[in-house]
């Protein structure tokens, strides 16, 4: 087995556009496309607490159950990228269904996007803080002019 070590990878075509062969040899991704460009997991059960991340400056806490991720590097353009998230109660995984959204369309821009945590259970639903938070972001970054 060979082994390739580098510290950059280039397209022969466009610089940061490199394709790659899936299972089977029939179709082809973009490898920068496929990126996440952010992503973070944090505790919220009172002050956010971020436990990792990246891409993510901070988190602000807007009221119970409303997080925004401000991003390190900007978004290409507002609305134009996924937000795709996780939330549980650390002391009650069972009865709970949990899931994560954008708040308002225009809660979503170029800087930082509007989260909130949501909960469903057979009796009950709504918005909370959560032990366990997780969010991946996809889209494109904003240009920025590299340097040679």
């Amino acid at each position: 087995m060979s082994e390739v070590k580098t510290n950059k990878l280039t397209g022969t075509t466009t610089a940061g556009s490199i394709s790659v062969t899936g299972e089977g040899n029939s179709t082809t991704t973009n490898l920068q496309q496929g990126l996440a460009k952010a992503w973070s997991a944090f505790s919220a059960t009172s002050t956010p607490a971020s436990t990792d991340s990246n891409n993510i400056a901070s988190i602000t806490d807007n009221a119970s159950g409303r997080f925004t991720m401000n991003y390190t590097s900007n978004m290409r353009a507002a609305k134009a990228y996924t937000i795709s998230g996780h939330n549980a109660d650390a002391t009650d995984v069972t009865t709970y269904s949990y899931g994560t959204q954008p708040h308002q369309d225009d809660d979503v821009t170029t800087s930082s996007a509007e989260v909130v945590t949501v909960y469903v259970t057979s009796n009950d639903s709504g918005i909370s803080d959560t032990a366990i938070n997780s969010f991946v972001i996809h889209g494109d970054l904003a240009c920025v002019k590299q340097q040679n």
